[in-house]
C-alpha cells in the first residue's frame, strides 16, 4: 500500500511523495493529509501521521468501489483479520474504517491505515536498475518467507504476493497488502471469474479457478525470486493473460529457469512445482533461502545494490521535517480532468478458467496514537 506503483504520482525529485491536488481531502477521520503517495486501481495513498508523528500511509478507497455494501462488509471482515496479524516484514495495520454505508457523496469512503515505510517497490528497483544479486534475492526470500509464514499462521491467504507488494528498505523487505485482496473479490481489482491477483503472479491452482491454499503464495514468490534474479519471467513474455494462460499449463510445460544461477535455481524450481503439495511451505522456504544465502539474514548492512539503496534514502529524506514544510508550502496541483476508468465488474456466478482471462484490477473513529 505504500508504493501504490505502477499509476504512483512522482514528485519532481524523483521521491514518492507528491504535494495534494485541489481536490484531494484534507483531513479524514482526523488525521491530516501530508502528500500524495501514489494512486492505484483501488484508491489513492496519502502521508498522514499518527499523534506521536510517527508517519502513516492512509489508502482512500475509490467510491465507485465504496458504493457496494458487500464490498465494505467484506474490507471490514478482512482488514480486522489482517490487524490480528503480527510479524517482522509484515507491514502494519494501524487503522481503518469500513465508511458510512449508504451515506452518499457526503460519506466517508472506506480506508486503510498502514505503518510507512520509506521503501522502493520491488518492481521499481527492477525497472530502474535491473536484476538484484543472487545473496539479495535470496534475503529477500527469506524475509518474504517469513512474513508469508506469520501470516498463513494466522490463518491467511495473502492471494497477491507481487513486486509491487514488497517493499526494499534500510531495514529489510516489507510485504504489504495481505488480506485486502481477498477484500477486493466483491467488486474487482483482478479477477480470473471472482478470483482475486495479478495474473502474472498466479499459482497454476489459482488461474485455473481451484481452491486455494497457502502454497498458491509460495508459488508467488517463487516467480518473483526469478525475476528478481533474472529480470525475465520464468514463464516468458506476453500481458498478464497470456503468462497465466502458460502458468495455468506448468504441468504440462514447466518454467524456463535456464537463466537463473544457482543456488537460487534450485530453491525456485522447488517453489514451482505443478502440485501445491510438492512446493515447500514459507517457513520451510525461509530456512532453504537462509542456509543458501551465505550470509546472515538478519542483517541488513549493505544487503542492497548502491543504486537501490541510494532511492530509499531518497525516499527516507522524504519524510524529513525540512521535506514536510516544502510539500505544505508546495502550489496546489489541478487533478486531471479525466479520471482513470474503473475495471468491468465481474460475472454474476464463478467461472471455471481454461484460458484465464483477466482485468486489472466513515464514521469518524478514534485515531491511533
Amino acid at each position: 500500500m505504500n508504493g501504490e506503483s505502477g499509476s504512483a504520482a512522482r514528485a519532481a525529485d524523483g521521491t514518492a511523495l507528491a504535494p495534494l491536488r485541489a481536490d484531494d481531502p484534507r483531513e479524514i477521520a482526523g488525521y491530516a493529509l501530508e502528500a500524495r503517495i501514489g494512486e492505484g486501481g483501488m484508491g489513492t495513498v496519502y502521508l498522514t501521521r499518527t499523534r506521536g508523528n510517527q508517519p502513516v500511509a492512509l489508502k482512500l478507497i475509490r467510491r465507485e468501489y465504496a458504493d457496494s455494501v458487500q464490498f465494505r462488509r467484506r474490507f471490514a471482515r478482512e482488514v480486522a483479520v489482517s490487524r490480528q496479524v503480527h510479524g517482522y516484514h509484515i507491514v502494519p495495520v494501524v487503522d481503518h474504517d469500513s465508511g458510512d454505508v449508504g451515506a452518499g457523496e457526503g460519506g466517508t469512503p472506506p480506508w486503510l491505515a498502514t505503518r510507512f515505510v520509506p521503501g522502493v517497490p520491488l518492481d521499481d528497483a527492477l525497472e530502474a536498475h535491473g536484476p538484484l544479486p543472487v545473496t539479495t534475492v535470496l534475503q529477500l526470500l527469506c524475509c518474504a518467507a517469513r512474513a508469508l509464514d506469520a501470516i498463513h499462521t494466522a490463518g491467511v491467504i495473502h492471494r497477491d504476493v507481487k513486486p509491487g507488494n514488497l517493499l526494499l528498505a534500510s531495514d529489510g523487505p516489507w510485504m504489504l497488502d495481505f488480506g485486502i485482496a481477498r477484500a477486493a473479490g466483491a467488486t474487482t481489482l483482478t479477477t480470473v471469474g471472482r478470483l482475486v491477483g495479478t495474473p502474472k503472479y498466479m499459482s497454476p491452482e489459482h488461474a485455473l479457478g481451484r481452491p486455494l491454499t497457502p502454497a498458491a503464495d509460495v508459488f508467488a514468490l517463487g516467480l518473483i525470486g526469478a525475476l528478481a534474479a533474472t529480470g525475465k519471467h520464468p514463464y516468458g513474455r506476453g500481458n498478464g493473460l497470456a503468462v497465466a494462460a502458460r502458468i495455468a499449463g506448468t504441468d504440462r510445460e514447466p518454467p524456463d529457469l535456464t537463466a537463473c544461477p544457482e543456488p537460487l535455481r534450485d530453491v525456485v524450481r522447488r517453489c514451482l512445482s505443478a502440485a501445491a503439495e510438492d512446493r515447500p511451505s514459507a517457513a520451510e522456504l525461509a530456512e532453504r533461502c537462509r542456509s543458501a544465502a551465505g550470509r546472515d539474514v538478519r542483517d541488513f548492512t549493505g544487503w542492497l545494490p548502491a543504486p537501490v539503496a541510494a532511492d530509499v534514502r531518497a525516499r527516507e529524506a522524504a519524510v524529513s521535517p525540512d521535506r514536510r514544510t516544502a510539500l505544505a508550502n508546495a502550489p496546489t496541483v489541478t487533478a486531471p480532468r479525466t479520471a482513470p476508468p474503473l475495471p468491468a465488474l465481474p460475472p454474476t456466478a464463478p467461472m471455471t478458467v481454461r484460458d484465464p482471462k483477466a482485468g486489472e484490477w466513515s464514521r469518524r473513529v478514534r485515531r491511533t496514537p
